[in-house]
């Protein structure tokens, strides 16, 4: 059953970030987009059903899913694959349980529990996503048509981009070629919008011709490029990313499409002069790293305790560049804890990464929101706006009056998001009840 949707002309009443508090705003809106930001006007009746009260409720952009995997999410909970259920935790576990229960895959079920995801999602303050779909000899490309339907169905209530993905390899062993071919019609299909890949899963003499062919596949078809690299946490393993670096540059990547490198828990091992010599070698690439703590903190470690997920603010503050963090996975064997909400990634970073100052509250909570669209090519506006602005998509997350409390500011949503939210999708509030 779809999600029932009213649109507003004006939303009355609500604080802004970055603005006084004991000070309330009415935002107007026009064609999906904000066009005034005025102080409250006591004069409109609250009888105007084009009028949305928010009673001194928090106003923020919305928020996005920068990397989230639409077809393996609640594998764990969902009963067809009850007896796929974590016993060590490891890596390789994970692979195999995800690969038995993509054998079993069908559109039925990727239909429904992508559902659950996008629309859990959208209760949490999501209004658009880049939806990570595989491709292999096992559900050949079941994944992606059933993404291309979801994308097709919440159109209205969400912008979701699909990154057609090859999570096994594509040149060493049995299945690549299935898969080269796979991805290579995937990458013609206007419905996809990004190639992605896992480079690490090859062999280590086939890893350099794997990021040449999936480079080379997203140049000669114009998507966007999205690689889970480096994903381990041991010094003696040399990492990938100077490859990427040379040779994005000697096959002429666009300065103007973005390229998110997921993971790279290997960097965290990087000293001070290491990060310097990164930026250095980026330059002016378009590239923007994605921190997946969630899934890297159950992942990674070693038998030192080790514990390897990037700390993006500092390598935002300190090193100069650029990055954002995502969910990545919903209830499977790579990430069994959490849920679809973004803003518990940012406020697990306040602990994580020792961020809670005011300053780095405002950035994480970008980092899933406003930095995040950017990335992903959602938005063209700056990311390091704080302010919604006249001209911007009217896509807000709205928090309400909770418990006895209002939130009033960016870092008390991201400190507690609490329960009450309203999602508004170009003006447009999104019931879920």
């Amino acid at each position: 059953m779809q999600p029932s949707q009213k649109s507003f002309s004006r939303i009355s009443s609500v604080r802004l970030p970055s603005r006084p508090t004991d000070t309330l705003w009415d935002i107007s809106i026009e064609d999906g987009k904000i066009a005034g930001i005025t102080e409250q006007d006591d004069s409109i009746p609250t009888s105007d059903d084009s009028v949305y009260q928010a009673d001194g409720g928090l106003l923020a952009p919305s928020l996005c899913h920068a990397h989230i995997h639409l077809d393996k999410c609640f594998l764990l909970q969902d009963p067809a694959f009850g007896d796929l259920q974590i016993k060590e935790g490891s890596f390789q576990e994970a692979m195999e349980l995800t690969t038995a229960a993509k054998t079993r895959f069908t559109s039925e079920d990727l239909l429904r529990r992508g559902r659950r995801l996008i629309e859990e999602s959208i209760g949490y303050g999501v209004t658009s996503m880049r939806a990570f779909v595989e491709l292999d000899g096992d559900v050949m490309s079941r994944c992606l048509e059933a993404a291309i339907k979801l994308k097709d169905e919440y159109a209205s209530l969400c912008d979701i981009q699909i990154c057609a993905f090859a999570q096994n390899p594509i040149i060493s062993g049995d299945g690549a070629e299935t898969v080269q071919r796979l991805m290579t019609e995937a990458a013609a299909n206007p419905e996809v919008d990004v190639v992605g890949s896992t480079p690490y899963v090859e062999d280590d003499e086939n890893l350099e011709k794997h990021l040449y062919w999936i480079i080379d596949l997203a140049l000669r078809n114009k998507k966007r490029l999205d690689f889970h690299l480096d994903y381990f946490v041991n010094e003696k393993r040399q990492p990938s990313i100077w490859r990427v670096i040379e040779l994005l540059r000697q096959q002429k990547w666009p300065l103007d499409s973005q390229v998110l490198l997921g993971h790279c828990t290997r960097l965290v091992l990087f000293p001070d002069e290491e990060w310097q010599k990164l930026h250095n070698a980026i330059g002016d690439l378009p590239i923007t790293f994605v921190g997946l703590p969630t899934s890297d903190l159950f992942m990674m470690r070693t038998d030192s305790h080790i514990r390897g997920t990037l700390d993006i603010p500092k390598m935002i503050k300190k090193h100069n560049l650029d990055g954002i963090l995502a969910v990545n996975n919903v209830g499977n064997a790579f990430t069994p804890q959490g849920n679809c909400d973004p803003l518990s990634i940012a406020s697990l970073g306040v602990a994580l990464f020792h961020a809670g100052t005011k300053d780095n509250c405002e950035l994480l909570y970008h980092c899933v929101s406003t930095r995040a669209k950017s990335a992903i090519g959602f938005i063209n506006a700056p990311y390091t706006d704080r302010e919604l602005a006249v001209g911007q998509p009217a896509d807000f997350l709205l928090f309400e009056y909770d418990g006895g409390r209002t939130r009033k500011t960016i870092t008390e949503a991201v400190l507690d998001g609490g329960t009450h939210r309203r999602t508004f999708k170009n003006g447009t509030l999104i019931y879920l009840e």
